[in-house]
């Protein structure tokens, strides 16, 4: 009885193995019994994966392993005639990369709305013109006394109320004055009293500082030019002694730190503190665009923009338990030792020094007594540069350093989203106002924007097996992307091709819409661009839930990329397959959010599509104060792209029929009404002023 049992139950299991097996089979299409037909009608409810057994992060791979190469590939000269040009030029393209402007004519037109009498020094609360119309809030402290003082610049990293956070800046200017120094603390572009709403303290980073980009301007350029005019500030004071000005900071403070010294000759000491690594080990890395320079890596390393401060005195300072990789001390010795050769040849050797302090990341009092050392050495002329100990200082409460009472702030103290409309309005009514257009210089200018200064090109198709009625292959290309592809071919020949993508990846795409294309016959092929999907980056999605892209964008701008010039050449990269290998005779685009810009760009850039489809998507660069900062990802911001034109010249270069269904804002605010018409006729204007073929339609 128990061994029929047995017999039985190992029956049933044997029967139960191979209906799976064959169940799955049928399903995954690998027997060939099942016809073209069937596997067609085989839709699941979720869209299948392509690369399945894909475990590896290839955008972080492929982005470091660039930044490795350039790493090495960027060498400082090492003799003193071409130093000379290689600084020169290098400088150069600083200025021109980060936008940054220097107007020394400029007024200052200090504000002083309050002052505090500390025991040997007074601090004041003031605003002053850093560009014009925008206006900057700042403390600034004064020895007691006539001087001439030597003064610093204190630049400010991510302290959410800024220079009144107890635990970095503040403190920094108490011990300054005490030791005879004036000190003038400014809260950075978009931070402190300077963010969207007074008293509401936020990130300025992300998207809101990346809006920037998109008018030829950068957060690190406008940093830049406020801290010129905070030296600018000291130096027009009768008690500072212009001859011996510093500059220091942590974090981003410390990048700003590195930065002015090497555009402001005027510094005579530096003292950076965790903020000196490398540029390549920004790449993937959770820095702020605060941080970065556009091409940067096409154009130098880290040592090479701290030559530019050579002879000038330099004391870099890390820390041992900093959580941030691009600060390690490690990344620091890397730039320390690229750099010391550039001092040596300049025989300033003894003005280049480094420290490791076993503290976390910030600005802490063994920071501060490193500083007050080198600075005594450099700014005064006594001690021997060796760490000096501070004496005891009274904190004060926030409100006491505020310039202005919460929620009274002077409409001077411009913000980031106000900055940015002004100036795109400026931008927009300049292109608007252009009598004619020359197509031809227009695209090469496009795709200088986009940075696509290389052609990418199909190397490799690697097929896998159909899954419910999909084919699955992966595209290789001549850059070393994996490009994740479903393909479904056309019932209806003569109805030919919708190429569909998503920023969120397949997973976001309806399939609604897919059923309403396989009813009309239409072939529809589906692509994950880099970044998204299944080949977004694990080290992205853990680091960055709340700013899509953010690590990515920045990496490919650094690399001397964008997102969107990428995603061009992929779609033109799938386009061109499925003409060559499919012989499709008609291909449209439908795309949502950016990825529908990039299908318009590739459009107006000559690639061979048809018909395009965009889905939420801007039909204009311009910054509002609408709905979400984040209603796109940073993917979507280009250098200089409102400087070039717009939206609507991009429809209207590529010579195509165009869908906007509904049609948003840069805040993703719907446009409707008034406003839909003023666009609409502008981009009719376009197509006119183009010569180009095609209209657009909005729904």
């Amino acid at each position: 009885m128990d061994r029929k049992l047995h017999d039985m139950i190992r029956l049933i299991f044997v029967l139960a193995l191979f209906l799976t097996i064959d169940v799955h089979a049928a399903v995954v299409g690998r027997f060939n019994s099942v016809n073209s037909s069937v596997r067609d009608n085989l839709v699941s409810d979720s869209l299948p994966l392509v690369l399945t057994n894909h475990r590896a992060d290839l955008v972080e791979n492929r982005l470091r392993n660039q930044a490795v190469l350039r790493f090495a590939a960027q060498q400082i000269p090492d003799n003193l005639q071409d130093l000379d040009k290689y600084r020169t030029r290098l400088k150069n393209s600083i200025i021109q990369k980060t936008g940054l402007i220097v107007n020394p004519k400029l007024p200052l037109n200090i504000k002083e709305t309050g002052s505090i009498q500390m025991k040997g020094y007074k601090i004041k609360n003031i605003a002053f013109q850093t560009l014009p119309g925008v206006y900057a809030t700042a403390n600034l402290f004064i020895p007691d006394g006539k001087g001439p003082y030597p003064a610093v610049i204190n630049m400010l990293g991510h302290w959410r109320k800024g220079k009144s956070e107890k635990d970095g800046p503040q403190p920094l200017g108490h011990t300054l004055a005490l030791n005879g120094y004036v000190c003038l603390t400014i809260d950075p572009w978009g931070a402190g009293e300077r963010t969207s709403e007074h008293g509401v303290f936020e990130y300025h980073g992300g998207n809101l500082g990346a809006s920037l980009l998109n008018i030829g301007e950068s957060l690190i350029g406008v940093q830049i030019s406020d801290n010129i005019r905070g030296v600018d500030l000291l130096c027009s004071l009768p008690y500072v002694d212009p001859e011996n000005i510093g500059a220091t900071g942590a974090s981003g403070g410390g990048n700003q730190t590195m930065w002015l010294a090497a555009i402001d000759e005027r510094i005579k000491a530096a003292v950076p503190v965790v903020s000196i690594g490398t540029f390549e080990s920004y790449i993937m890395r959770s820095n702020c665009v605060c941080e970065l320079l556009n091409d940067g890596l096409t154009l130098t390393e880290e040592a090479g923009v701290l030559s530019l401060i050579a002879p000038r005195a330099l004391k870099m300072c890390n820390h041992k338990q900093d959580a941030a990789p691009s600060f390690f001390p490690l990344e620091m010795q890397r730039t320390f030792d690229n750099t010391r050769p550039v001092y040596k040849m300049l025989g300033a050797e003894n003005n280049l020094s480094s420290q490791v302090i076993d503290r976390t990341h910030g600005y802490w009092s063994e920071d501060r007594e490193v500083m007050l050392g080198w600075f005594d050495l450099h700014l005064k002329g006594i001690g021997t540069g060796a760490p000096k100990k501070e004496l005891p200082f009274e904190l004060l409460p926030d409100e006491k350093l505020y310039v202005y009472p919460i929620g009274k702030r002077d409409p001077l103290i411009t913000t980031t989203p106000a900055y940015s409309q002004r100036r795109g309005n400026e931008l927009r009514a300049a292109f608007l106002n252009a009598a004619a257009v020359n197509v031809s210089e227009k695209q090469k200018e496009l795709r200088s924007i986009l940075r696509i200064n290389e052609q990418s090109v199909l190397r490799k198709v690697h097929q896998y097996p159909s899954l419910g009625g999909w084919d699955r292959m992966a595209l290789e290309s001549s850059d070393d992307k994996l490009i994740p592809v479903l393909h479904m071919a056309p019932s209806v020949p003569s109805m030919g091709y919708i190429l569909i993508s998503n920023p969120a990846g397949k997973k976001a795409i309806s399939f609604e819409q897919i059923n309403e294309l396989k009813k009309k016959g239409q072939g529809i092929v589906i692509v994950d661009l880099s970044g998204t999907g299944e080949v977004s980056s694990n080290k992205e999605n853990s680091g960055n839930r709340s700013m899509v892209l953010h690590t990515q964008s920045r990496s490919e701008l650094w690399l001397g990329k964008t997102i969107l010039g990428e995603w061009v050449k992929e779609l033109g990269i799938v386009s061109e397959f499925l003409r060559s290998n499919y012989r499709a005779q008609n291909i449209s685009l439908d795309g949502t959010k950016e990825s529908g810009l990039a299908g318009l760009f590739l459009a107006a850039l000559g690639g061979r599509v048809d018909d395009i489809v965009l889905r939420d998507a801007p039909l204009s660069y311009l910054s509002d104060t609408g709905s979400s900062v984040d209603f796109f990802s940073m993917g979507i911001h280009l250098p200089g792209f409102l400087n070039w034109g717009d939206v609507s010249l991009v429809a209207a270069l590529s010579g195509k029929n165009i869908e906007i269904i509904n049609p948003v804002s840069m805040s993703g605010s719907k446009i409707s009404g008034s406003r839909l018409e003023e666009y609409q006729t502008e981009f009719a204007k376009l197509r006119t002023l183009t010569r180009q073929e095609g209209k657009t339609i909005f729904y």
